[in-house]
């Protein structure tokens, strides 16, 4: 099986630091779509893995996530793509939660709902905690330029294993030729 993992906030839709709390402030990156699209026709299965601590500050709510994750499922479904799942932590980073990159929680969840084996699994991530997490649960890291990834870049200390592109859409054309 080849699966993919992608961080959502920065790789599918642009980041906000005030954080995406609504379907409305759901907008995909230029690309993106297309990309994940291209990945599935290749026969990749594709799982999201996100950190929402917009929950755990009570800036938005349960319905309100939903409603942003079924306006990705429908834009990706439209361009042609599939999204398998998403595995999101509503927890902040003052509770060191397990499931919270850049732990390895939802990547160990995401490698025993589909018996698979983390080792050839990319991971696309735009922060150092997408990268990080892809790391100690021995995933391949893959940093893209869009969202924080530029910073990212900047600020280095990222695992040496790391690959850069410069979008999702760049991922798509490296692992499906």
């Amino acid at each position: 099986m080849k699966l993919i993992i992608l961080d959502r906030d920065g790789v599918i839709n642009f980041d906000s630091d005030q954080y995406i709390k609504s379907p409305d402030e759901w907008k995909p990156i230029p690309g993106s779509l297309e990309a994940i699209s291209r990945l599935t026709q290749n026969g990749w299965r594709i799982v999201v893995a996100t950190n929402q601590a917009g929950i755990g500050r009570g800036l938005f709510d349960m319905a309100a996530l939903n409603a942003m994750h079924s306006k990705m499922h429908r834009a990706v479904n439209q361009a042609g793509g599939r999204i398998e799942a998403v595995f999101y932590c509503p927890d902040t980073d003052a509770s060191k939660s397990f499931c919270r990159k850049p732990n390895p929680g939802m990547l160990l969840a995401i490698s025993e709902r589909y018996n698979v084996a983390l080792d050839e699994v990319p991971l696309v991530g735009d922060s150092l905690r997408d990268l990080q997490a892809a790391q100690t649960a021995g995933a391949q890291p893959m940093l893209v330029m869009t969202g924080k990834g530029k910073k990212t870049l900047a600020e280095g200390g990222f695992p040496a294993n790391t690959s850069v592109h410069a979008d999702l859409a760049a991922v798509s054309q490296v692992l499906c030729g």
